[in-house]
């Protein structure tokens, strides 16, 4: 007789052969369950746009001859840090906010609220803690970057929510995953300038293509139980949708790197970014909730292309 997911403490949309199954003690998986550490693509996602505004900003700084690498550095491991701190705090606080919701979606049902695998209390103490840890990576930050992580924590509390209230909690979600544009030239110079606001701008349109894509797997649930999202709203003609999304993207950060004054080999990781993003559309088959989260993971692999863009352009600058 064949087991549920949560009868054998994993859940439906997770590799069973990550490494919190091989690595961790059972007792264990359900919190890695709640932090999605079984799904890297998250905080990947997350960390991106912080990644890409710290490149954008070393640019920047390397033109005005004040790039430090061992600042660099640092303040890539701080994001890497904070991204998987908060990225699982921010999904602990959103499976309890969706617990009732979650419990109606096939996708979700098996998640260890809705199973039961773990109770209120025991997730909003996990909640604490992951939130704890991005906190005092923020501390390591200047006053300017402390006060815009916290403002962050507006969007975050809002997320959940916004598909109760509108088709597009998409484009809230990416208000609060595409923070760290911001954060990154922040760290770097104590301000927002125009480039990072442009940045910020690109992310969050690339947050709601993304995430559209992502939403088509829950599109059927979704319609049965009354939440709402860009995957209902586009219906089955979601590729003049995405093209504008992604188009809006590339346009954006094309111009917020010409606004930082990022050197060519950034345009070219940027051109083979657009390239990826425009085949994601070409290919995409709504029907197939496989291809839907293939898909948006790959998303991971466009923007790290992005940022090696950035990096490679760096370099060059500096030899």
């Amino acid at each position: 007789m064949s087991t549920s997911p949560a009868d054998s403490g994993r859940v439906h949309d997770a590799p069973s052969n990550n490494w919190v199954y091989r690595v961790l003690p059972r007792p264990l998986w359900p919190y890695a369950q709640l932090a999605r550490w079984d799904r890297p693509i998250g905080w990947q996602l997350l960390l991106l746009p912080c990644f890409w505004s710290a490149g954008l900003a070393a640019n920047a700084a390397a033109s005005l001859g004040t790039f430090s690498a061992g600042r660099f550095v640092l303040h890539l491991i701080l994001f890497f840090i904070g991204a998987v701190a908060m990225r699982g705090a921010g999904c602990t606080y959103n499976d309890i906010i969706d617990h009732d919701i979650d419990m109606e979606v096939a996708r979700t049902r098996s998640r260890p609220l809705p199973s039961g695998r773990v109770t209120r209390l025991q997730a909003k103490v996990f909640m604490v803690l992951q939130a704890l840890v991005g906190l005092l990576v923020l501390l390591q930050f200047n006053g300017f970057s402390i006060f815009l992580g916290v403002f962050s924590l507006v969007f975050v509390a809002v997320y959940p929510f916004a598909k109760r209230f509108t088709d597009w909690p998409q484009f809230f979600l990416g208000l609060a995953f595409s923070w760290g544009a911001l954060m990154g030239w922040s760290a770097e110079f104590g301000s927002i300038g125009i480039a990072a606001v442009v940045l910020y701008l690109a992310a969050i349109a690339w947050t709601v293509g993304y995430d559209t894509i992502y939403a088509y797997q829950d599109k059927e649930d979704d319609e049965l139980i009354g939440v709402r999202s860009t995957a209902r709203r586009f219906g089955d003609r979601p590729r003049p949708w995405l093209f504008g999304l992604y188009g809006l993207t590339v346009f954006l950060l094309f111009i917020a790197f010409a606004f930082a004054g990022a050197g060519f080999l950034a345009y070219v990781g940027l051109l083979v970014a657009a390239v990826l993003l425009f085949y994601q559309i070409l290919v995409l088959d709504i029907h197939d909730p496989t291809q839907c989260l293939a898909l948006f993971k790959f998303n991971g692999i466009v923007g790290l292309i992005v940022f090696i863009g950035l990096c490679a352009a760096l370099v060059v600058r500096l030899i």
